[in-house]
């Protein structure tokens, strides 16, 4: 074992080729010690190495049901802390690069949510009328504080269940961090768009007047996430007028705007994107409206059927944050890992972990 932890910079000018050779060698000798999570917007070179692909809140699962002792989470932070709190106290949760955060999580932090809630106590009783309902895709303390406040966690594929059990309890939701996720979803169970409102957490009150926040029953954080921002419904509209004579068909992952989930003909999570393409006839053409690379390996997996594969926005963006997880970073924390050492551990403080783990546990008995 080394003395010290081997430094990041040590790997920086490894060419991707090095990478994957050395990355193949040290999940060898870790053997079943380790398990390596790869999230579906991760970039290729990483994910290929993934022992479990999916989305956050699955891969967190497996893991804590598998025996591994190390759980490399090629993802985001916020998804490292879901593997830390509901992983096993014998296993470690790490994130190869502490700098691949998620932007839409950061638009909602403890510290502005725990002030809304005060304001919103100026005007309504928010612990007897509001049920605090927090995306996956946010931080822990969130979920703690969901958990504390009779809350509970969604994802994208549950967050229908998730607000009829809300509503069952309260008679108002607030929704963060994605207000698109929030709206999309209520305005499919019936809820019209007139009973919802947008808290901007830069204002005063959220920049509502008080009778706004009396009469409604969605009260959506002012956050969003900025791939699923850059999709158009004009983006639809030129690609139906590009190919009149084909089957075409759209589908568009919650976190876009209501516009654009109008005009699409499928709306779903990562997992049910995949699986209506792959399932699909052959010859169909699909716009995809979710990240760049999820959408390239969907295109790679499905041309072999006659199946086209097209990204929505016009520009190329992807999820930055996320793409911060490098070869080099990978194959730095599993060298480090066989010498003993181990960096970047994500580690949620236990008050924390349980309080989040109580909101997460009340999503998992609504499924």
């Amino acid at each position: 074992m080394a003395a010290t932890a081997l430094a990041i910079q040590q790997f920086a000018t490894l060419s991707e080729e090095e990478c994957d050779v050395r990355i193949r060698a040290a999940k060898a000798m870790l053997g079943e010690r380790l398990v390596i999570l790869g999230h579906h917007y991760q970039r290729e070179e990483v994910h290929r190495h993934a022992d479990y692909t999916g989305d956050s809140l699955k891969l967190s699962r497996l893991a804590a049901n598998s025996n591994a002792e190390f759980i490399v989470f090629c993802g985001v932070h916020f998804m490292a802390e879901v593997a830390d709190i509901l992983s096993r106290p014998d296993q470690i949760s790490i994130l190869p690069d502490l700098a691949a955060g998620c932007s839409m999580a950061d638009m909602a932090n403890l510290a502005k949510v725990e002030r809304a809630w005060r304001e919103l106590a100026e005007v309504i009783s928010p612990d007897e009328q509001i049920t605090p309902v927090t995306y996956i895709n946010s931080a822990a303390d969130l979920k703690a504080f969901c958990g504390r406040h009779g809350g509970i966690v969604c994802t994208s594929t549950n967050a229908r269940h998730v607000l009829e059990w809300s509503f069952a309890r309260r008679e108002k939701v607030l929704f963060f961090p994605d207000q698109h996720l929030g709206r999309n979803t209520a305005y499919r169970m019936g809820i019209p768009l007139d009973d919802m409102v947008v808290w901007d957490f830069n204002k005063p009150l959220g920049g509502l007047m008080p009778d706004q926040i009396r009469n409604a029953k969605m009260i959506l954080w002012k956050g969003f996430c900025s791939v699923h921002q850059m999709f158009k419904p004009q983006h639809i509209d030129q690609f139906r007028a590009r190919y009149p004579d084909e089957i075409v068909k759209v589908i568009s992952h919650p976190e876009c705007s209501f516009e654009v989930c109008e005009k699409s003909d499928y709306v779903g999570s990562t997992e049910y994107i995949i699986t209506t393409v792959t399932e699909s006839a052959p010859g169909t053409r699909w716009l995809v409206g979710t990240e760049l690379n999820l959408v390239q390996r969907l295109h790679e997996r499905n041309k072999h059927q006659g199946k086209s594969v097209h990204f929505m926005s016009p520009t190329v963006c992807m999820c930055s944050t996320m793409f911060r997880v490098d070869p080099q970073h990978l194959v730095w924390t599993l060298e480090n890992l066989v010498d003993g050492h181990v960096v970047n551990r994500i580690r949620v403080p236990q008050q924390e972990a349980d309080e989040a783990r109580l909101a997460l546990q009340r999503m998992f008995e609504v499924l």
